[in-house]
C-alpha cells in the first residue's frame, strides 16, 4: 500500500501570468521526481528573464486597480480562497508529500498553518485600521496603509504549501500584486494553489507564478518594477539575495538556515521531553529550519538520552518519517555522519541504509533517525546546518555553559529549554540569543498572530515574515496632516 497518493499522470507545470496558464517561450524543462520513489511525477519550465518580465508586466497592470480596491472587497477574495483551500486540503496534503518527501500528516499540518495566516489576513479589516488623532485645535493626523505594487516571494522545497501561504495571503490582502517563484523541486503544489487563487476570483495578474531556477530569481531581483522580495532558504542564498536586492533598491526580507539548540536539564519531564526531542529532529525528515539540531545535555541526563534512542529507533522511514528531497541530500548527510565519527563522535543510532519495505521505495531518498553523542562544540556536526534527521548531543556541566554554546552560534532561529523549574526556564528565555524560544516545546514556531522570524544569520532584513510586523514589510504608511481653517484658540501647531 502506498504511503502517499501520487499524481495519476505526469504533471506539466506552466506559469500563471495575467490569469492564464502559459508555457514560457525559450524555456527548458526539468524533471520533478518523487523523493519517495524516484519516479517522474512532473516537469517544470525553467523560465528565463523574458518570461519573468512578462509576468511582472501583467502584475504591474493589475496592481493599480487592485491597490485601489477597498480592503473589505479584497478580503472577500481571500475568504473564497480560504474555503477552497479547506475543501481541497487532503488532495493538497498528498500532493505536497509526493513532491517534497513529507508524510501526508506533515503536508496537512503545513496547510493548516497556512489557513491560520489566511485568518490573520482576513482580520486586517478589523485589526489594521490605522490611526487618527486630533493633534491640535483644527489639526488632525492619520495613517493610511498603502501597497507597494508588484512584490515577489521565493520559496523553498521543504514546505511547498506553508511557506507560500506565509507570504501571499497577507501581501495581496494589503493590495499588492504578488509573484510566486517556488522551488523548481516542488512546483506541483504551487500550481494547485494558483488554480485555487484563480477560482477564488482574484483579478488577473494579482497572483502570478513563475517557475525556474537561479536565472528566474536573478530576473526578479533585478527587475525595477518588483518593489519587495521575500525569501526563505539557506543562509548563503539569503545573504546574497538581501545584498543584491538592496543594491537594486528593493525591500528585502530573507530568512536563512539555522542550528537550533534544545537544552535538556536533569529535572526535565521524563515523559514529555524524549518524545519532543525525537519529534523535533525527525519531523519533516529534519528538513526544516526549526528542527532540533543540537541537544545540549546539562549534567546527568543519561536516562533521557537512552529513552530518546529507544523512541527514535522505533521510528520507521516512510510511515513514521518522510524521505529526503534528493540523492545529493542523502550523500551529503551520510558524509557528515562519517565525518563526525572520524572526528570522535559516537554514533548511538545509525540511520544509514534504512528505508521502508517494499519494491516501490527502493529508489527513494532515505535516511533513518541518527543520533551522535560526545560531539564537541567545535565539530562540524555541532556548528553546521546538516538539514536532515541527525541529532548531535553536546555534553555540558552547567546551564551557563549550555547558553554559551547557544550564544556562540552565528544562527539565531530557535532554542528550547526542557525543565520543570520556572527559574531555569526564565534564565534560558532571557539568555538565549535565538529569536524564537520554547519552554518544553521541541519546535517553538509561534502561532498566528505571533510572528515568525529569527536573528543573526537566520534572518537578513528587518521585521518578521508573518504577523503584525509583516504588514510594514508588504506596505508603507502614508501620513496625512489636515487643517481646514485658521483657529485663534490653537497651539503652536495650529
Amino acid at each position: 500500500m502506498s504511503l502517499v497518493r501520487f499524481p495519476e499522470s505526469v504533471v506539466s507545470c506552466r506559469n500563471l501570468v495575467g490569469g492564464e496558464w502559459l508555457s514560457p517561450t525559450e524555456a527548458q524543462t526539468q524533471d520533478v521526481r518523487s523523493p519517495y520513489t524516484g519516479a517522474l511525477i512532473g516537469r517544470v519550465p525553467l523560465t528565463t528573464a523574458s518570461g519573468v518580465a512578462q509576468a511582472v508586466e501583467a502584475a504591474k497592470s493589475a496592481a493599480r486597480d487592485w491597490g485601489l480596491t477597498p480592503l473589505r472587497e479584497r478580503t472577500q477574495c481571500l475568504q473564497a480562497f480560504r474555503g477552497l483551500l479547506e475543501r481541497h486540503l487532503e488532495r493538497l496534503a498528498h500532493l505536497a508529500a509526493s513532491e517534497s518527501g513529507k508524510t501526508v500528516a506533515e503536508g496537512r499540518a503545513g496547510l493548516l498553518k497556512g489557513l491560520e495566516v489566511c485568518d490573520f489576513a482576513l482580520s486586517l479589516q478589523q485589526l489594521d485600521s490605522g490611526a487618527h488623532l486630533e493633534v491640535s485645535r483644527g489639526v488632525t493626523c492619520e495613517y493610511r496603509r498603502e501597497p507597494l505594487g508588484v512584490v515577489a516571494g521565493i520559496t523553498p522545497f521543504n514546505f511547498p504549501a506553508m511557506v507560500p501561504l506565509w507570504l501571499f495571503p497577507i501581501a495581496v490582502t494589503l493590495g499588492n500584486a504578488f509573484i510566486l517563484k517556488p522551488s523548481e523541486k516542488v512546483p506541483l503544489t504551487a500550481c494547485a494553489l494558483g488554480e485555487l487563487m484563480v477560482a477564488a476570483g482574484y483579478p488577473p495578474g494579482v497572483f502570478s507564478i513563475v517557475h525556474g531556477a537561479k536565472p528566474a530569481v536573478d530576473a526578479l531581483v533585478e527587475h525595477p518594477d518588483v518593489k519587495a522580495l521575500a525569501f526563505v532558504g539557506s543562509t548563503p542564498v539569503a545573504r546574497h539575495l538581501y545584498a543584491e536586492g538592496s543594491r537594486h533598491g528593493k525591500r528585502v526580507l530573507a530568512l536563512g538556515g539555522a542550528k537550533n539548540h534544545l537544552i535538556v536539564v536533569p529535572d526535565a519531564d521524563p515523559d514529555l521531553t524524549p518524545q519532543a526531542v525525537v519529534d523535533s529532529f525527525t519531523g519533516c525528515a529534519g528538513q526544516r529550519c526549526m528542527a532540533a539540531s543540537v541537544m545540549l545535555a546539562v549534567g546527568n541526563v543519561q536516562p533521557l538520552v537512552e529513552d530518546i534512542i529507544r523512541r527514535a529507533a522505533r521510528l520507521e522511514p516512510g510511515p513514521g518519517m518522510g524521505a529526503l528531497i534528493d540523492r545529493s541530500a542523502v550523500d551529503r548527510l551520510e558524509t557528515a555522519i562519517a565525518k563526525a565519527k572520524a572526528d570522535g563522535a559516537l554514533v548511538l543510532l545509525d540511520g544509514r541504509g534504512r528505508r521502508p519495505t517494499g519494491e516501490l521505495y527502493t529508489h527513494g531518498n532515505w535516511l533513518g533517525p541518527t543520533v551522535l553523542d560526545a560531539v564537541r562544540p567545535d565539530m562540524e556536526a555541532a556548528r553546521l546546518e546538516l538539514f536532515g534527521p541527525v541529532l548531535s548531543i553536546v555534553r555540558v556541566t552547567t546551564l551557563s555553559a549550555a547558553l554559551a554554546v547557544e550564544n556562540a552560534s552565528p544562527y539565531g532561529n530557535a532554542a528550547s529549554i526542557f525543565t520543570t523549574n520556572g527559574a531555569v526556564a526564565q534564565t534560558v528565555v532571557e539568555g538565549a540569543k535565538a529569536g524564537m524560544v520554547g519552554v518544553n516545546v521541541g519546535v517553538p514556531v509561534p502561532r498566528e498572530p505571533f510572528s515568525f522570524g529569527g536573528t543573526g544569520e537566520s534572518k537578513f532584513g528587518h521585521g518578521d515574515i508573518t504577523g503584525p510586523s509583516s504588514l510594514d514589510f508588504w506596505s508603507h504608511r502614508k501620513k496625512v496632516t489636515r487643517k481646514w481653517s485658521a483657529r485663534s484658540d490653537g497651539s503652536w501647531m495650529s
